[in-house]
């Protein structure tokens, strides 16, 4: 991407940012302080172009506006760039947090959530009141949401906590947003983790969904898993932290789950030597316990910064959370650790069509079985290129009510290419929008993750496969060094005629669907094992996705077409 893109994208962002028009001064201004040295003239000409592309539109006299169409290149056209930026985002909010515990004056960053029930509103009070949360402080105002009215509330992001810390000389990293295991009101570990740094959706937003937290049942019995955040700080300032949080409380503002020793490991999660770990409840987490019973939530992650003299109080009853639990648990796993395990045990025939596959083994009720494999046929029949035929049913470990559908998951190819000399590790796991040409809009990586990046998006509902419009299958981005890349096309070749499902090979430094790999490797797409089961699920059959099970020869599956 040119530097002038790299402009022109910047100043979207600062127009998305505002709700009214500004001009080119107020611009420039901004570019500026995220280290452009535009001047207005320059920010003139760069406007003019988004004009004519249609992502910008003049107000008058006032300056101008981001039309609904810029929203969404600024969302999609640039993916590789908003993995960077969603990080960048978070430190620009921790840079400008201004609150002082000892005056009580200040901006604080919030979290701002939309809701039309007032059912809705009550069970999520009932989580503040419980104090699973940052703070009880909140702004609730009365507004219109897609044109009706609602609530639209305003609640402090444990980011907050980065920020001050920050103003105070302690430096804190953002490290993980995941899901906290509790039991018996006590944390025990992180169930579920992805770095900021390695993701283009904020880590929390991904595990906001209706079968990812259980935060009602902690509430009510204290055993379930919440969102939560990790991060570390310098060992050398643990006391002084310890007395800034304490602060805090005073303030209204906790949330701390766990602060951990130096060098440590806290909740599964290792610590360097001479860093700390401290774990904070996710700002978000009463809005949870709304979607988990089934209301609509639209929930918006560290937004915007907010004057902490506009937040009320929600009165508190009593706060049952424990101290962690000091138990042995095994550390968090990241999903590559288990991929490159399950790649390492692939011994893929290319020439006879034969030996092991990784399998994925999604499991639903029985007298769904043959829906589900009509839904499954008829998928192919629509989008071979996306979906991989092979398949097999399987019983269910426990439940004889049940049967599972092993797919092959496309790491099957990675195991392939190593099996054969080549070095291909897995990237990103993303959403590809299949329009002309096709492009990922959403990418989370293997390295950072603890969860195969395709079941975040089923659970979100994020792909849509069968819906009308443009569609978005599930795809994934491998990268291999570019000599092996003739060696890498015989074999891809190959497996494409034993209907693998490879989507593009790119070349060394290109952008790949918009994805980018490292220099002197070039990019591997390939199609999900996981978008036949998710089409299931888009037609409205209960099936529980599970990814990268197991291995199972190849030859004991089944075509879901007929040869």
């Amino acid at each position: 991407m040119s530097e002038s893109e790299h402009r022109m994208i910047e100043i979207l962002r600062i127009l998305n940012n505002h709700d009214k028009p500004i001009g080119s001064k107020v611009i420039a201004n901004e570019l500026r302080n995220k280290g452009y040295n535009l001047g207005e003239r320059a920010v003139r000409y760069h406007m003019q172009i988004l004009d004519e592309k249609g992502y910008t539109e003049r107000k008058g006299y006032s300056g101008r506006i981001i039309t609904d169409y810029g929203r969404i290149e600024l969302e999609k056209g640039l993916i590789y760039d908003q993995v960077d930026f969603t990080f960048s985002k978070f430190e620009e909010k921790i840079y400008q947090t201004s609150f002082d515990y000892a005056t009580r004056k200040g901006n604080v960053i919030v979290n701002t959530s939309n809701i039309l029930d007032k059912e809705a509103f009550n069970i999520i009070k009932k989580v503040f009141e419980s104090g699973v949360c940052v703070s009880p402080l909140i702004n609730e105002e009365l507004g219109e949401i897609n044109g009706k009215t609602g609530y639209i509330i305003k609640t402090i992001c444990g980011t907050t906590i980065d920020g001050i810390l920050l103003k105070n000389g302690i430096p804190t990293i953002p490290q993980y947003g995941g899901l906290v295991s509790i039991e018996d009101y006590a944390p025990t570990k992180f169930s579920e983790l992805i770095s900021y740094k390695k993701t283009s959706i904020s880590p929390l937003e991904a595990f906001i969904a209706k079968d990812m937290t259980s935060v009602l049942n902690v509430v009510e019995d204290g055993n379930g898993d919440i969102p939560a955040n990790f991060r570390t700080i310098p060992g050398s300032n643990l006391e002084k932290a310890k007395e800034i949080i304490e602060n805090l409380k005073k303030c209204g503002i906790g949330g701390v789950l766990e602060i951990g020793e130096i060098g440590e490991s806290l909740l599964g999660i290792p610590v360097p030597e001479d860093m700390v770990g401290i774990a904070v409840v996710g700002g978000i987490t009463p809005f949870c316990a709304a979607q988990e019973i089934g209301y609509d939530v639209d929930i918006k992650t560290g937004e915007e910064l907010f004057d902490y003299s506009k937040l009320k109080e929600i009165k508190t009853s009593k706060y049952n959370m424990k101290p962690a639990k000091k138990i042995e648990y095994k550390k968090t796993p990241f999903i590559l650790t288990k991929s490159l395990n399950r790649i390492s045990s692939v011994d893929y025939d290319i020439d006879e069509n034969s030996g092991n596959i990784i399998a994925n083994i999604s499991y639903l009720n029985k007298k769904d079985i043959d829906s589900a494999l009509e839904i499954m046929k008829g998928i192919y029949e629509n989008l071979p290129k996306y979906i991989n035929p092979y398949f097999k049913i399987v019983k269910h470990p426990q439940d004889d009510t049940k049967l599972g559908i092993a797919t092959v998951c496309s790491l099957t190819i990675d195991g392939i290419l190593i099996n054969n000399g080549i070095m291909c590790t897995p990237k990103y796991g993303g959403l590809l929008e299949l329009g002309k040409p096709p492009l990922f809009i959403e990418m989370i990586s293997y390295n950072g993750s603890s969860i195969d990046p395709h079941k975040i998006f089923i659970f979100k509902n994020l792909e849509s496969i069968t819906q009308k419009g443009t569609k978005k299958v599930l795809a994934s981005i491998k990268e291999v060094p570019y000599i092996a890349r003739p060696h890498s096309e015989e074999i891809l070749d190959k497996i494409l005629k034993n209907h693998f499902s490879v989507l593009k090979i790119g070349k060394p430094r290109e952008l790949v669907y918009n994805a980018k790999v490292d220099n002197y490797n070039f990019g591997i797409v390939a199609g999900s094992g996981l978008n036949s089961i998710a089409v299931i699920k888009e037609n409205g059959i209960n099936i529980d996705v599970k990814s990268e099970e197991t291995v199972m020869p190849i030859e004991d599956m089944d075509l879901i077409f007929e040869q």
